[in-house]
């Protein structure tokens, strides 16, 4: 007999823990495709002539993080959308079918391309005439400049500004021959100058302004002005040209880029295998805030957020006269390239139909929360509206660092409006028994009031009963800023470990102004312990439009599940032991629930705790829906234990019901050849690469006890 090769056979086991740890990941990951260098020339010149024209139709209006992603597409079903997409975000009425803006570019294009492509070996987009044609459409007004006067040939374009742009509210801009010959060039006042617009220039100094400026003026006084500034009228001493030339030209290049957020972009290369198509060319930009609030009575940290997307899409029913959507909210905390935890979870939205108006103009915001644990991670939610088929992003990098012992500051959280609330219930930007009405904008108006909550933590009974809380509000304007002080004792709440307080501000005390929030913890001595701030907005409206809150409560009956919450998250970054103390605790509080028991047991099974893991799952032997678990959980821990045999019965009768699993089958295959049983060892090695071929240790495996035979 030949001896086994102990290395692969210990190999298959721990792929096939990782495997089964893998797989109690719900959903798919929302994990980020690593960036990577490319070369822009070569992927551009390899695209189908469609995608090739449309980069030149767009090369003036396109930003450069919306051409990388379309270049990283890998299909034309992808580019296409993506197309789609990139002329929605710049569609001035977007509840049309037509697309003013799209239809105006090309129809541009095909303009330059037929005029100014006349006299050049260059396309007519390509020419100076053809760049500021595409980027400013049509001049309001030209005038041209004959050589027979003295001037090369010259043509000026006059254009009216769209000042929130930065452009000028009428400016011209002047294209020559130089030399007299050739295309015509865009005329750059401060690098080409006055002495290049002149045809004869014996007895001239090119650096004597004045003086050129005197002869152009004698020819074509309008050509004069230009020829020293895009804003007629406007030069520097001496009749230099002004300096705010190169400002202006660069203002005018950008100008078709200023209003576009390539955040869709790069949304929808990042998300493009988590959004269907439909969702994907309708990418809605969203407000949202996320913090950390440690909770009062669980005593564990949740992350609480708020988003509120800018559009909100409705259908109606007509038989409850209402109007209705569904969002759909994806959560993924991830460190790097691992998802330690995600959930997905859906948000009807039902509006009475008198309603509707006042809520589309307000907003709808859309909160949840969930527990984490100590470390830095990476946050993205993923905001999908099923009537729209829109979708939003929200991320952000969120860290928590262990709590300690010194009491601190939990806070502050800043809304407009505290609403009693049930303590018994748990729900976003809530502490005991006050729910906080939050705004992600941050904003107020004078007819708002300002709401601040916090809770200190950690609290002593001698800092309860001598400490204080100061608070300060201060404007951040340089001249004469509102500055605010109040003072509150700990002591006019009933004492606990953590205290949970709150303070109410009038928004008409304080003037139009960015505001910083301060608040102070000091012990009885008038030492500061901790101190935390947060920043608002009062706005110069008399009001604001809030949104409306949809949030779903939690029964803190149920707050067993909370724990195996944290059980994974712990378990997905290696804490093995504060994992298995959450999953103790979850179980603790509802030893009934059996799926909890299956996943607890799979973690004692990965952390080689075999025993442990053999007295939970025989708990579950009599429940249906975990049948399957049993089997294959008893099996993995009886070949832990080298209880080859036994493993192999329970493995079997897993397969009895579920004959497709290759975790079952590679665990199979590990126990029969560790029993020299090689035939079937190869049977089910073999049967699990039949359903997933790309599983290179188990090759390596097969290769081995072949070779053994």
């Amino acid at each position: 007999m030949k001896r086994r090769r102990p290395w692969l056979l210990s190999l298959v086991f721990l792929s096939f823990l990782f495997a089964f740890s893998e797989a109690k990941t719900v959903g798919q990951k929302m994990e980020k495709p690593k960036e990577k260098k490319i070369d822009q020339r070569a992927l551009e010149a390899a695209l189908a002539p469609q995608y090739q024209k449309f980069l030149k139709i767009t090369a003036y209006i396109i930003l450069p993080a919306e051409k990388d992603v379309l270049l990283r597409l890998t299909s034309d079903r992808e580019r296409d959308l993506f197309i789609d997409s990139f002329w929605k975000q710049r569609d001035p009425t977007p509840g049309t079918a037509e697309n003013e803006y799209k239809d105006e570019i090309l129809k541009r294009f095909a303009f330059v391309n037929d005029r100014y492509a006349r006299g050049t070996t260059l396309e007519g987009w390509k020419t100076d005439m053809g760049r500021i044609y595409m980027i400013l459409g049509p001049p309001v007004s030209t005038e041209s400049f004959e050589a027979s006067l003295g001037l090369v040939p010259c043509i000026a374009w006059y254009y009216y500004g769209d000042t929130r742009k930065n452009l000028p509210p009428y400016f011209g801009l002047v294209f020559f021959q130089k030399g007299g010959a050739g295309a015509f060039r865009l005329y750059d006042p401060f690098s080409d100058g006055p002495f290049s617009l002149l045809q004869h220039k014996r007895d001239l100094d090119s650096d004597d302004y004045s003086g050129l400026y005197d002869k152009i003026f004698d020819i074509a006084p309008t050509l004069a002005d230009l020829s020293l500034s895009l804003i007629p009228g406007e030069y520097g001493t001496n009749f230099q040209p002004s300096a705010r030339n190169n400002i202006i030209l660069a203002n005018i290049l950008d100008s078709p880029k200023k209003d576009i957020n390539p955040s869709y972009a790069t949304h929808f290369l990042d998300y493009k295998g988590f959004v269907t198509t439909e969702y994907l060319t309708n990418y809605i930009e969203m407000q949202g805030f996320a913090t950390l609030i440690q909770d009062p009575v669980l005593d564990m940290r949740f992350v609480h957020f708020s988003l509120v997307p800018q559009k909100l899409s409705v259908d109606f029913y007509d038989p409850k006269d209402q109007y209705y959507c569904t969002f759909k909210v994806s959560v993924s905390l991830r460190k790097g390239d691992a998802v330690i935890y995600q959930y997905t979870k859906d948000f009807p939205v039902e509006i009475p139909s008198d309603e509707l108006d006042r809520i589309q103009k307000n907003g709808i915001a859309i909160e949840d929360t969930f527990p984490m644990i100590e470390g830095n991670y990476q946050m993205a939610v993923l905001l999908q509206n099923t009537i729209g088929k829109e979708f939003s992003v929200y991320e952000k990098d969120i860290g928590m660092a262990e709590l300690g012992d010194k009491p601190q500051i939990d806070g502050p959280f800043v809304g407009y409006k505290i609403d009693p609330f049930q303590s018994d219930i748990h729900i976003p930007f809530k502490l005991d028994d006050k729910k906080l009405v939050f705004d992600p904008k941050m904003t107020f108006a004078a007819a708002d009031e300002i709401d601040i909550l916090w809770s200190v933590l950690n609290l002593s009974p001698d800092l309860w009963r001598e400490g204080e809380v100061q608070l300060v509000v201060k404007g951040q304007r340089p001249k004469e800023p509102v500055e605010k002080s109040y003072l509150l004792k700990l002591m006019g709440s009933p004492y606990r470990k953590i205290v949970s307080l709150s303070h109410r501000l009038s928004a008409k005390d304080f003037s139009p102004d960015y505001y910083e929030l301060k608040l102070i913890l000091k012990g009885g001595d008038g030492k500061t312990i901790d101190e935390r701030r947060e920043h608002f907005v009062i706005s110069p409206e008399a009001a604001i439009p809030h949104p409306f809150t949809k949030a779903k409560g939690f029964a803190l009956s149920n707050q067993f599940y909370y724990y195996y919450q944290l059980a994974h998250q712990y378990d997905r970054t290696n804490v093995n032991d504060k994992a298995e103390a959450a999953f103790a605790k979850a179980m603790s509080l509802n030893p009934a629930y059996k799926e909890g028991i299956v996943e607890f047991a799979n973690f004692l099974i990965k952390a080689q705790k075999f025993d442990r893991a053999l007295e939970l799952i025989e708990s579950v032997l009599d429940y249906e829906k975990a049948r399957y678990g049993y089997w294959v959980l008893r099996g993995l821990a009886l070949m832990g234990k080298a209880m080859y045999a036994e493993a192999i019965a329970s493995l079997l009768e897993g397969n009895k019901i579920y004959n497709s699993d290759t975790r079952l089958l590679n665990a199979l295959g590990n126990c029969y050849a560790r029993t020299d049983q090689i035939q079937p060892a190869l049977e089910a090695f073999r049967a699990s690469l039949k359903l997933n071929p790309n599983q290179e240790d188990v090759k390596k495996i097969v290769q081995g006890l072949e070779k053994s035979k």
